[in-house]
């Protein structure tokens, strides 16, 4: 009778014991999908910061012409930069640009002169660059085991002289991905957001037509490549 209760107290104790650790166990998932839950609903501020492009060569002219940069920020939600997701592909909290993307991207543009040797000036400087951005946005991309983070710019840039006259006008479109994340969050956006940015300066700035434009009332012939 003994052996009978003996053996008994051991297999109640071994299924509380399966029974404890199945509770910890699921206390421990609830804990982190509230934790992953509290961080998708909390808004994020990145800082935007651009890579200026290497090996750039001084152009001709350029260190006689003072160039002023105007950028407006033209898009339909100011408010955000990117979006958190969560497992599901369902927009969370807002991520935010810690300076205002107009800013960002006039810095962009004016960092790119002065690698070439261009002067910036004030409102009343030789040429005048303005563009309209139109987007400047990173969205979360969910897939079966991994997402990616995609990042769009889109803005138009005009070059004119003083006198008004329109001498170079171009729509830049860029996209760039930072691949396989597993994180829907600020980091991903960030590093998606700036290399679409650096992707668009390229563009432009690769662009012989722009770099003329811009020497174009100094007298100068061409801008060197």
């Amino acid at each position: 009778m003994t052996a009978l209760k003996i053996g008994f107290s051991v297999v109640h104790f071994t299924r509380g014991n399966r029974k404890m650790k199945a509770n910890i166990l699921a206390f421990t998932c609830c804990v982190a999908v509230a934790s992953l839950s509290g961080c998708a609903l909390t808004t994020e501020q990145i800082e935007l910061n651009y890579t200026q492009q290497a090996g750039v060569s001084r152009i001709a002219g350029a260190e006689k012409v003072a160039v002023n940069v105007q950028v407006a920020d033209q898009r339909l939600d100011k408010s955000k930069v990117s979006s958190k997701k969560n497992g599901y592909g369902m927009e969370m909290a807002p991520i935010t640009a810690a300076e205002d993307v107009a800013v960002t991207v006039r810095k962009a543009i004016e960092q790119e002169l002065q690698a070439r040797g261009f002067q910036l000036g004030s409102d009343t400087a030789l040429v005048k660059i303005a563009a309209d951005l139109t987007r400047f946005y990173n969205d979360h991309k969910t897939g079966f085991f991994s997402g990616d983070a995609v990042a769009d710019l889109n803005m138009s840039v005009t070059v004119k002289p003083g006198n008004g006259n329109l001498l170079f006008s171009r729509q830049i479109v860029a996209q760039s991905m930072e691949p396989n994340t597993q994180l829907m969050n600020g980091n991903n956006a960030k590093l998606a957001l700036g290399r679409a940015l650096e992707n668009g300066m390229k563009m432009l700035f690769e662009d012989q037509a722009f770099l003329s434009a811009l020497v174009a009332s100094s007298g100068a012939k061409s801008a060197s490549k």
